[in-house]
């Protein structure tokens, strides 16, 4: 049947193009912007594609394409399917977008698709006609990772637990501050993640210096402790409507006098009050098989509730 879509691959001559895609998107990200997605270029061989209708670029999808044929939602990001537009767009057009799209990828060789679907707490309008056309297209679920969001409509209070936290770190007056400079954030980072998981942090000190660089009002850095030395940090991804906690991290001493949830407090309660979401993130090993229940408990705790991240495999 006659398509009024075609599929052509980006180039960096389109990034102007890309970046308004993505800003009149119903669910474009800091993320998806080339100014994030290019900054590990090395890393990965991108295949992000183009959708045309009636010549005229209208969706997005970041991507890139491993040594086997396999077209993933790119592979340096958490979350990227298909970012489709406003207005003018229905179930009808993504099913028509799909014939292209798995057309385009026989055509090209791709002998299968990893697609990370854009969770719901990230869409300015609802955006899951992409789940159906990939049930349509026999996909099944490769991952599912549990985050826990709060709906800032109606915040829930703390539990039990965390409250207690809560009053005994108010009784040392902890301090508060947002730094620009990635230098005072890591040292903590490091320390938590090596000491809790036996991990490093995805992006280098310089990485995340050159993101923070880039989009100094979408990543910031919050310290708080009650001495000299940061005793819990948290880097937001402020994208959209949603504040997503990017890392956690807190010493001992700052578990033990209960200072994350203090610094928890302060961000949900004073500083990103008005966003639709505040996101703790993943509590997930092992691409989803395992959960963290103690992560998950503390999380859930400080009043969140669950939203999935979905992954799916399909064959084109």
């Amino acid at each position: 049947m006659e398509t009024e879509w075609s599929i052509r691959q980006y180039g960096t001559e389109d990034a102007e193009l890309w970046d308004r895609l993505v800003a009149e998107s119903r669910q474009g990200t800091l993320l998806h912007i080339r100014g994030y997605m290019d900054y590990h270029s090395d890393r990965f061989r991108d295949c992000s594609l183009i959708a045309v209708r009636k010549g005229k670029p209208t969706a997005i999808l970041p991507a890139d394409i491993d040594q086997e044929g396999t077209l993933r939602s790119h592979g340096g990001l958490t979350y990227g399917g298909w970012l489709t537009p406003l207005s003018h767009f229905d179930g009808t057009d993504m099913l028509d977008l799909f014939e292209a799209w798995t057309s385009w990828c026989r055509e090209n060789g791709i002998r299968e698709i990893i697609y990370k679907a854009i969770p719901h707490i990230y869409h300015r309008i609802p955006a899951e006609e992409d789940i159906y056309a990939l049930f349509r297209y026999g996909a099944t679920i490769e991952t599912v990772n549990l985050s826990t969001v709060i709906d800032m409509r109606e915040i829930p209070p703390f539990n039990t637990q965390q409250k207690r936290h809560l009053k005994k770190a108010s009784a040392r007056n902890p301090w508060i501050r947002e730094t620009d400079c990635v230098d005072e954030f890591m040292p903590l980072l490091h320390e938590c993640l090596k000491e809790r998981h036996d991990a490093a942090p995805v992006h280098s000190e310089k990485e995340l210096q050159i993101l923070k660089d880039r989009f100094p009002k979408g990543i910031r850095l919050f310290l708080a402790g009650t001495g000299m030395v940061p005793e819990a940090a948290v880097c937001i991804y402020d994208t959209n409507s949603v504040a997503h906690c990017q890392y956690i991290a807190t010493s001992a001493a700052g578990r033990q006098d209960g200072v994350l949830t203090y610094l928890f407090h302060h961000l949900i309660h004073n500083i990103f009050y008005d966003r639709r979401y505040f996101d703790f993130g993943t509590s997930n090993e092992d691409a989803g098989r395992i959960l963290n229940s103690g992560l998950l408990h503390q999380k859930t705790g400080l009043g969140g509730r669950g939203a999935a991240y979905q992954i799916f495999r399909i064959k084109p």
